[in-house]
């Protein structure tokens, strides 16, 4: 008996007052449409940094990779911040090897995205 990923999916997750979304699933070149779609959506309607969380994701591929690009990019028009969690592992290594960490904000765990928001005291 073979395992099923998880199904695809993308939810709101706030954090620290931020909006934002989890994903969960794979994301490729079948589930990039949606979650483009979803990205849109959620962006659209909300003001300030924005936090995407990899953290259930599974696997991605280029195409989601492109997808969050172009929300950073999205983004950057209004001078927002596109906040990215993202632990090390197989999703990870699709942005460094592709050479594109360094072009976004990635952390390990919520918790470090969440101090990121936190305005310095």
């Amino acid at each position: 008996m073979t395992s099923r990923p998880p199904e695809f999916a993308v939810e709101p997750a706030p954090l620290t007052g931020a909006p934002g979304v989890l994903v969960r699933g794979e994301i490729d070149v079948d589930t990039a449409p949606q979650l483009t779609a979803a990205l849109d959506a959620a962006i659209w309607a909300s003001q300030g940094a924005f936090v995407v969380d990899l953290c259930d994701v599974k696997f991605l591929d280029s195409s989601g990779a492109a997808v969050l690009v172009r929300a950073r990019a999205l983004l950057g028009r209004d001078e927002r911040q596109l906040v990215i969690v993202c632990p090390p592992g197989p999703a990870r290594r699709v942005f460094e090897v592709a050479g594109i960490d360094d072009l976004l904000v990635l952390f390990d765990s919520r918790d470090q995205a969440a101090a990121s928001l936190q305005p310095a005291t």
